[in-house]
C-alpha cells in the first residue's frame, strides 16, 4: 500500500490520505478508516487513479457525497476513491444536460429548475450526488432518474469505460445493472428535461423540499431510507405499526419522524446501526412474516 500510496501523490491526480476516516464522508458519520483515500481533482486524474490501482493489482471502490452509504467500523481495504468536486461539471445544451457524477443531486435540481428546465424536481430533497443517484435510481414523488436519464458514462470494475444507455442501465426500483450483473460506478449523467413553466416548476421542488424536510429527519446523521419498501407495503409504515418509532441501540435510533430512517443520535458505531437493522428484520417478520431488504449499501472489510 505505500508504493501505491507515494506513486499517487507523485502522479498529482488530486487529494490523496492515507487511513482517512470514513466518517467524515458519509452523512451517516460512521464508519472506518480506508487504507488509502482519493479524491481526484478531474476524470484525467481518476484514469490516472486506476492505472495506477491496476498496476498494484489493489482493491478499490467509489463513493460520492457518502449518503444512502454505511461503511462498517472495520474501515475499507484497499482505496477507496471518491467522486467530489474535482468531477463534478455541468453542461446545458437546450434540454439536455451532462453533468459530472461528483455533482450534488440537490444543487441540480435547484438550478435546472430555475432555468425552467423540468424533469428533476424531484429529486430537490435526495442529498447524494449525481451518480449514486444513477447507481441505484434515486426516486422520490413518483419519479425517478430512469424516468431522465439518456446515457451515462460508465467506470467498471475492471477499469474500463463505457456508455450506457438508458436502457441498458436495466432500472428497476432502487437499482441498476451496476449494482450486481455489471458492478461500477456513473462518473457522467446525460438527462434529457423539457422546457416548462418556471415558476410552477420551482414551486412544485420547493414543495418536495419542504415535504422531506416535515417528514425526514435530516437534522440528524443518517443515511436516508434503511430499508426497501416491500410493495404493496411501505418499511415505514411497517416499522411505526411495530411499535419501533424511537427504538435504541447504542447511539443508533430509528427516528420518530420516520421509521425508515435510522439516525445516529449519540456517537453511534456502524455495528449500532447494523444492530439495529436486524433488530428490525426480526421484529417486522415475527409480526407480519414480511422480509426487509436494506436500501442503505452496507460496505467495509467483512462485506
Amino acid at each position: 500500500m505505500k508504493q501505491l500510496l507515494e506513486e499517487l501523490i507523485r502522479a498529482d491526480v488530486g487529494k490523496v490520505l492515507e487511513n482517512e476516516p470514513l466518517k467524515k464522508h458519509t452523512t451517516m458519520k460512521v464508519g472506518g478508516p480506508a487504507d488509502v483515500f482519493v479524491e481526484p481533482k478531474s476524470i484525467e486524474g481518476l484514469m490516472k487513479t486506476m492505472e495506477i490501482i491496476k498496476k498494484h493489482h489493489a482493491d478499490w471502490r467509489v463513493i460520492g457525497r457518502g449518503s444512502n452509504l454505511l461503511v462498517l467500523d472495520e474501515g475499507i481495504a484497499g482505496v477507496v476513491i471518491k467522486l467530489g468536486n474535482g468531477i463534478s461539471h455541468l453542461t446545458i445544451q437546450d434540454e439536455e444536460i451532462t453533468v459530472g457524477g461528483g455533482y450534488s443531486l440537490v444543487s441540480l435540481s435547484t438550478l435546472i429548475s430555475r432555468k425552467g428546465l423540468s424533469g428533476l424536481e424531484f429529486a430537490s430533497g435526495i442529498p447524494g450526488s449525481v451518480g449514486g443517484a444513477v447507481y441505484m435510481n434515486a426516486g422520490a414523488h413518483g419519479s425517478d432518474i430512469s424516468n431522465v436519464l439518456k446515457k451515462a458514462h460508465i467506470l467498471f470494475a475492471d477499469g474500463t469505460l463505457e456508455w450506457l444507455s438508458n436502457e441498458e442501465m436495466e432500472f428497476s426500483y432502487r437499482s441498476s445493472i451496476l449494482q450486481k450483473k455489471r458492478p461500477g460506478i456513473c462518473l457522467e449523467a446525460v438527462f434529457q428535461l423539457k422546457k416548462g413553466d418556471r415558476d410552477s416548476i420551482v414551486s412544485t421542488m420547493q414543495k418536495n423540499k419542504e415535504y422531506r424536510r416535515e417528514t425526514q429527519p435530516w437534522n440528524h446523521p443518517c443515511a436516508g431510507s434503511i430499508f426497501r419498501n416491500p410493495l404493496p407495503h411501505y418499511a415505514g409504515q411497517l416499522i411505526e405499526k411495530a411499535g419501533l418509532k424511537g427504538y435504541k441501540i447504542g447511539g443508533a435510533k430509528i427516528s420518530e419522524m420516520h421509521g425508515n430512517f435510522i439516525v445516529n443520535e449519540d456517537n453511534a458505531t456502524a455495528s449500532d446501526v447494523l444492530a439495529l437493522i436486524d433488530f428490525v428484520k426480526k421484529t417486522i417478520y415475527e409480526q407480519f412474516q414480511i422480509k426487509m431488504e436494506t436500501e442503505v449499501e452496507i460496505v467495509g472489510r467483512n462485506k
